[in-house]
């Protein structure tokens, strides 16, 4: 099988990559292990991908990123502490070395946790048929497990431990099957650490990063007290324009910028993008990997709601797509991420448990070249020191011995069908109670939000009133009716720049169905008093 390039490559290289045919799949997975060194997972052991991934065979070297990478990161060096680390594992030594604490000071003998046993995901069969797994202090020792209180309380090395690190590269290469043979992954403090750091290994004061015109503010809020400014592309309803991107970095104008040069650094949210639900299709993938190549533009795919890609919407009363019919079934129906695409090592994606699991473990990872990830780590081990080792303990018990990588599949397919129904809710509540002379809306096909365009220019005092005043006038008067939204204004990528156009942005996460329904109505009302149309009977919103 050749693995997927969205360039055109010489026949010699092409012929290259077809040689390697070794894709892990789940069934796989055992056959991989029992080949493999046993896990070494004492305290502060070394860990790296390299230990549980396929070793490449055929596939092209990452290219070298020395020339994007800044001062800052180009000038750490490893760590003295963890470095000696790795003398840990030596037969019979007596370490006087680190400052380790002994874990008999640990007032942990044991952890408890329930977790739900596929199918059975929902709270309440979590309850009834759910399975209480024991953590203990010493399970290493006394051969229940590999991993245990004694080991992950302690201090760790930065790549994460050995034992969760596993089961991610696996995961990884199931699902993406990187093109390139000297890939890695590296355990994080979840996305928005990992996006701060990446800022600072590649970043410089002065230059812009790119992004779509409309991004995750905490994105633009963590790269401007850097110095660092972004520059918006513009976007429709597959999210980032390869065009648009293409024309900005062609036609740069350094002196228009502040002396800024042109910016090489793009980060994206391809999935269900935070805020407004766009998500790239394959073949604008592939443009935008094109336009990565042509600029020597690197990617951060920031991918946290890669796996919140939904079931077709059909619309109202319209029988139910039938969900994916087996593991591979549902991975080939998820649309191939920017890593996949990847031969140059030039993306580094950030992925995270927050959105799949829960956001208070904290925990995600990065998979980029090795290069990369060894800078990672140096910058992970004077910053964040390693991942939280509760954390990680959790969702080893959670991950690997009660799921393992067909039940998270499972789990990821269940979350698949249950955000459906709540995309399909709110679309059907949008359909139901939003005025049409005013308000439209695509349904979103993964991740979280639905963005809902305004047209603004059909208010009454539109002549008075500039659109942020008339966006201010809407958000206040849906708070006067009961519901919160979030206005699309505050995710201009440009500082002083709102474009033309007016969105709010609304969740459907969280909240259930009925309050959903009641808290679109509400804002219904809220547009229909703000534009003077005329009122619609209703249940619920006076």
């Amino acid at each position: 099988m050749v693995p997927p390039t969205a360039l055109e490559v010489p026949s010699s290289t092409d012929t290259q990559i077809a040689t390697f045919s070794d894709k892990l799949s789940v069934n796989g997975v055992a056959a991989r292990r029992s080949k493999a060194p046993r896990i070494s997972g004492g305290v502060a052991a070394h860990a790296s991908s390299d230990m549980f991934k396929s070793p490449g065979h055929g596939k092209p070297s990452a290219k070298r990123w020395d020339h994007r990478l800044s001062e800052e990161s180009l000038a750490r060096e490893g760590s003295s502490l963890k470095e000696a680390a790795k003398y840990l594992k030596v037969p019979g030594l007596i370490s006087l070395g680190g400052g380790l604490p002994s874990s008999q000071y640990f007032p942990l003998e044991h952890i408890d946790i329930k977790v739900p046993v596929p199918p059975h995901f929902s709270e309440q069969e979590t309850k009834d048929f759910g399975v209480v797994k024991r953590i203990g202090k010493q399970d290493i020792a006394e051969g229940k497990s590999i991993y245990d209180i004694h080991v992950a309380l302690n201090y760790a090395q930065s790549t994460g431990s050995a034992q969760l690190l596993r089961f991610i590269t696996e995961h990884t290469e199931i699902v993406h099957h990187p093109p390139y043979k000297d890939w890695q992954c590296c355990v994080s403090v979840g996305s928005t650490s990992a996006l701060d750091m990446a800022y600072r290994m590649f970043c410089t004061r002065g230059e812009y990063i790119l992004t779509e015109e409309y991004t995750f503010s905490t994105a633009a809020e963590t790269a401007r007290p850097m110095g660092v400014q972004c520059k918006g592309v513009k976007m429709d309803e597959q999210g980032l324009l390869p065009s648009d991107l293409d024309s900005i970095i062609s036609n740069w104008d350094s002196a228009a910028h502040n002396g800024a040069p042109k910016p090489w650094l793009l980060y994206t949210v391809p999935s269900g993008q935070n805020p407004t639900g766009t998500t790239q299709s394959k073949q604008r993938r592939k443009e935008i990997y094109r336009m990565a190549q042509k600029h020597d533009i690197y990617i951060l795919e920031d991918e946290p709601y890669f796996f919140l890609q939904m079931q077709p919407y059909t619309g109202p009363n319209a029988p139910d797509v039938p969900p994916p019919s087996s593991h591979s079934a549902f991975i080939d129906a998820l649309v191939p991420s920017l890593l996949s695409m990847d031969i140059d090592g030039r993306v580094m994606r950030l992925d995270s448990f927050a959105k799949v699991i829960a956001p208070g473990m904290r925990i995600g990872w990065i998979t980029a070249s090795a290069q990369i990830v060894e800078r990672f780590v140096r910058h992970g081990e004077v910053s964040t020191q390693s991942p939280s080792g509760a954390s990680q303990l959790i969702l080893f018990k959670l991950l690997e011995e009660t799921w393992g990588h067909a039940g998270y599949l499972d789990w990821l397919i269940n979350i698949r069908l249950e955000y459906t129904k709540k995309r399909d809710n709110i679309c059907y509540a949008c359909e139901k109670y939003l005025p049409k002379e005013v308000a439209s809306w695509i349904p979103p096909m993964a991740g979280m939000f639905h963005w809902i365009k305004i047209d603004w220019q059909k208010h009454p005092s539109r002549e008075g009133k500039s659109m942020l005043e008339i966006e201010d006038e809407i958000f206040h008067a849906a708070i006067d009716k009961g519901t919160l939204t979030s206005k699309g204004s505050w995710f201009r990528a440009e500082i002083g720049n709102p474009g033309n156009e007016m969105f709010f942005r609304t969740t459907f996460a969280a909240a259930p169905a009925d309050q959903v329904a009641e808290a679109v109505e509400r804002f219904g009302v809220a547009l229909r008093a703000v534009f003077q149309l005329e009122e619609v009977g209703n249940d619920h919103a006076q």
